[in-house]
């Protein structure tokens, strides 16, 4: 990559301004080696629930609450945010991060577990955005449980695509690469998605179910 692209890459992650919460929020995560989304990737889901007009999001992977908090400023004034994590500990530092962003309490659900054992029990077509950022070994599943949740014209988002070069690197992988593959390939030739890559942070995966 010339240096020109990696200055505009770096000028456009850093577009959207994050503010005191969103970086204590990182704070958080960095201490639990957790890996949180980049300002662009974050400044991406946020445009990304204004343009469904987001009532109904549901989140896998909560961490500390860094997505979360930009899932909530994009979606509507009474939109809820229903995220899931295997770590209750975590969406504790969320909740924290949440309240000190100015959102009100009943804009979240916070569900502990397993995102496969949680999403079965969530409604058909009753969420505008499914963003998954969870286990990649689990990616297919999410995807086909998304299809199941999203209404017509609601987005599905993956995170983390790239894998840190990984997915485009002709060498020997390990199975959560030859999983995203599968994952991107999936998407491409779904007759029920019209799907874009976004090219910001580790690679943002994007569908809209027709």
């Amino acid at each position: 990559m010339t240096g020109n692209r990696q200055t505009s890459w770096a000028f456009a992650d850093a577009y959207v301004a994050e503010d005191d919460v969103l970086r204590w929020a990182r704070d958080r995560a960095r201490e639990a080696g957790l890996r949180s989304v980049s300002p662009g990737t974050g400044a991406a889901l946020r445009m990304l629930a204004a343009s469904v007009d987001a009532k109904a999001v549901a989140e896998i992977g909560t961490g500390t609450g860094v997505s979360g908090i930009h899932l909530l400023h994009g979606m509507r004034p009474d939109g809820v945010l229903t995220t899931v994590d295997p770590e209750p500990e975590h969406q504790q530092f969320a909740r924290q991060a949440f309240r000190a962003s100015g959102f009100a309490s009943n804009r979240a659900r916070f569900i502990p577990g397993r995102a496969l054992d949680v999403l079965p029990r969530l409604a058909d077509a009753g969420y505008d955005l499914v963003f998954c950022d969870g286990d990649r070994l689990e990616f297919l599943d999410y995807l086909a449980e998304s299809l199941r949740l999203l209404r017509p014209g609601g987005l599905v988002v993956f995170e983390g695509v790239f894998a840190n070069g990984r997915t485009v690197d002709s060498g020997p992988q390990p199975t959560e690469v030859i999983r995203i593959r599968e994952l991107l390939r999936a998407v491409r030739e779904s007759q029920e998605l019209v799907p874009s890559l976004l090219p910001v942070g580790d690679g943002l995966l994007c569908a809209v179910k027709r």
